[in-house]
C-alpha cells in the first residue's frame, strides 16, 4: 500500500502489526526490514502494482537483526543476489547466532500478545532462516541505493538498532526504536517499544533523531506516523 509518493509498505493490515517498506525511486526500490518469511508474497504483490519485478530491489537493509526484520532476507539473496545490509553490532542476530534475553516486555495484555503471535506464526515466524550473507554499515554511512539511505546507530533496542534516514521521501524508518502499536497491550501513538534489551540506551538514544526534518516516522511495528520526528520523540519520551 502507498504511504506516500515513492513511499510504500507491504500488505494491508491495518495494525501494522510487522512493518517492512519500500522506498521506489526511478523505477528501483530500497526495501527496509524483512518483515517476516511470508512477506516475499507480499513483496512480489506490492512490485507487481508498481509494475515492477524483483530484479527492481537493490537493496534491503535492516534496521536490526529480530527475527521479525529478517524474514524473507535469505530467499531475496538466494533469488536476486540482494545482500541484507545491517549494522555490524547486529549480524550475529540476523544470523540467528544470539537469541534475545527475556527481558525488556514491559507490560503484557493477553489479546494483543496472542494477536500478534498468531499473526507471527500464520506468516513463518515458525520458520525462520538465518540471514547467510550481509552487508554492514555503521553509524554516519550513506548508501549506494535507491533513496541514498543515511543510517543513525540507535542502540538500545539491540546493540545494532539504527534509524534509516531518506530525505527524498521525507521519512525516518525507526525499527523498533518507536512503536505505535504496542504488540504487547495494543496501546496506540508513538511509544517505546516493548522487548527493548536496554531502555535507558534507548531513550537516550533518542537525541540522535530529534531534530531530523522528516513528516513520516515509519516504526517496526503499528501504523505509519505522519506528525514528524520532533513530535514522535517527544510523545515517546512522554510514555
Amino acid at each position: 500500500m502507498q504511504i506516500a509518493p515513492g513511499l510504500h509498505r507491504l500488505g494491508s493490515d491495518p495494525h501494522g502489526t510487522v512493518n517492512s517498506y519500500l522506498v521506489v525511486e526511478g523505477g528501483e526500490v530500497t526495501v527496509i526490514d524483512a518483515g517476516l518469511p511470508a512477506y516475499r508474497r507480499l513483496l512480489v504483490d506490492e512490485l507487481g502494482r508498481l509494475g515492477l519485478g524483483l530484479d527492481a530491489v537493490r537493496a534491503l537493509v535492516l534496521t536490526h537483526g529480530d527475527t521479525d526484520h529478517i524474514g524473507f532476507a535469505q530467499w531475496l539473496w538466494e533469488e536476486k543476489g540482494v545482500p541484507a545490509h545491517v549494522h555490524t553490532s547486529d549480524v550475529d542476530r540476523a544470523r540467528l547466532e544470539v537469541k534475545k534475553p527475556n527481558r525488556g516486555w514491559g507490560p503484557v495484555r493477553v489479546k494483543p500478545m496472542a494477536g500478534f503471535l498468531w499473526f507471527s506464526a500464520r506468516h513463518g515466524g515458525l520458520r525462520m532462516r538465518p540471514v547467510g550473507v550481509v552487508a554492514t554499515f555503521a553509524d554516519g554511512d550513506v548508501l549506494d541505493a535507491p533513496g541514498r539511505p543515511r543510517i543513525i546507530h540507535l542502540p538500545g533496542h539491540t546493540p545494532g538498532s539504527v534509524a534509516v534516514h531518506v530525505p527524498g521521501v521525507d521519512a525516518l524508518f525507526l525499527g523498533d526504536a518507536m512503536t505505535t502499536r504496542n504488540v504487547l497491550t495494543g496501546a496506540e501513538g508513538p511509544k517505546a517499544a516493548p522487548f527493548t534489551l536496554d531502555p535507558a540506551q534507548a531513550a537516550e538514544s533518542l537525541t540522535r533523531i530529534e531534530s531530523v526534518d522528516s513528516t513520516w516516522a515509519l516504526p517496526g511495528h503499528g501504523p505509519a506516523y505522519d506528525g514528524g520526528v520532533p513530535e514522535a520523540v517527544r510523545l515517546i519520551r512522554e510514555g
